[in-house]
């Protein structure tokens, strides 16, 4: 309250003057823009002053996170293509098996691509490197995830192995429905696509279920479209690990340097410990050594200080007798 009415006495004063005869205005204060530009300059400063130590590695734990979320997104997906695959070997009709069929394509080629980039992220983060302990912690930090990546890519490839599996030994119920005489020779090379047409096509001509064994050989049609998906992702996945295996080899490698650096370091001070504990025991015999003598020569002294001292006496005696 009272600067509200310090403010209204002041306002009403500069009222009473500037409605006075002569008056003129007051003239600005050059100082004032001083003051701003003075301001603004400060603010540039402080704008334009370089991240510190902290903030990178702020960046640095805020890049893991997010890999560790991607990592987590990649193994749902690897758990959503299993359910896929389990539900396209159940029967549907085909309007299902059509819309599970291209889900299933959608979610592999997203997973495809979240692996590439999860490939390339890691790789950045171990170009980047650095010393001191920021740097251990960068280099245990992203070998961690390192090592979570190449597991999320076993579990993938276990499960593409898994359902491969899988479809083929549909395969074989279903072409054993067409011609359940049909020799190992003739199985396999259906389930290979080995001129399985061929085969499959001679055995519907001979079969006496004709609309059952339509859908059979559709089903091994589709199958052997599953099977190449498979074998593609298959692909990739292993060029991937091998690329992951790489970089973990090359941490290994630089692991192994540091820790061979810390050995050769170890064994250099035992060295020096062992000299130095040589020299301790030296200076100790030579402390030692200088006791003794000087034991001796206090002995010595002594010794001619009493054979002077009897020769003298004698003397003495002798002088006073004559």
């Amino acid at each position: 309250m009272a600067r509200d009415r310090l403010a209204a006495m002041r306002a009403q004063q500069q009222g009473g003057y500037n409605s006075g005869p002569g008056y003129q205005s007051p003239r600005p204060n050059p100082y004032a823009q001083q003051d701003e530009r003075y301001e603004m300059t400060d603010v540039n400063h402080e704008s334009n002053v370089p991240a510190t130590a902290g903030d990178d590695m702020s960046s640095f734990y805020s890049e893991i996170s997010s890999i560790q979320d991607s990592l987590r997104t990649f193994n749902d997906n690897v758990s959503r293509i299993s359910d896929l695959h389990s539900r396209s070997l159940n029967n549907m009709d085909e309007a299902s098996a059509q819309r599970n069929a291209n889900q299933l394509d959608g979610l592999v080629e997203e997973t495809s691509a979240l692996s590439n980039e999860l490939k390339v992220r890691i790789k950045n983060l171990q170009k980047k490197g650095g010393s001191g302990r920021d740097g251990h912690i960068r280099k245990q930090q992203t070998g961690l995830v390192k090592q979570k990546f190449v597991e999320a890519i076993q579990n993938y490839q276990q499960v593409e192995q898994q359902y491969r599996a899988k479809y083929k030994q549909r395969m074989e119920r279903q072409f054993k429905i067409v011609k359940p005489d049909a020799t190992p020779d003739e199985v396999k090379a259906v389930v290979n696509d080995d001129q399985g047409g061929q085969i499959f096509a001679q055995a519907l001509q001979s079969s006496d279920r004709y609309g059952e064994s339509r859908a059979a050989y559709r089903e091994v049609q589709e199958r052997h479209e599953d099977i190449k998906r498979i074998e593609r992702t298959l692909g990739e996945l292993a060029q991937l690990f091998n690329d992951m295996s790489i970089l973990v080899e090359q941490q290994d490698e630089t692991i192994e340097t540091i820790q061979t650096a810390a050995m050769n370091v170890e064994k250099d001070t035992e060295v020096g410990l062992q000299y130095t504990d040589k020299a301790v025991a030296s200076a100790r015999a030579a402390r030692k050594k200088r006791w003794i003598c000087f034991i001796i020569i206090l002995i010595i002294l002594a010794i001619v200080g009493i054979v002077v001292g009897v020769v003298v006496s004698q003397n003495v005696n002798k002088g006073k007798t004559n």
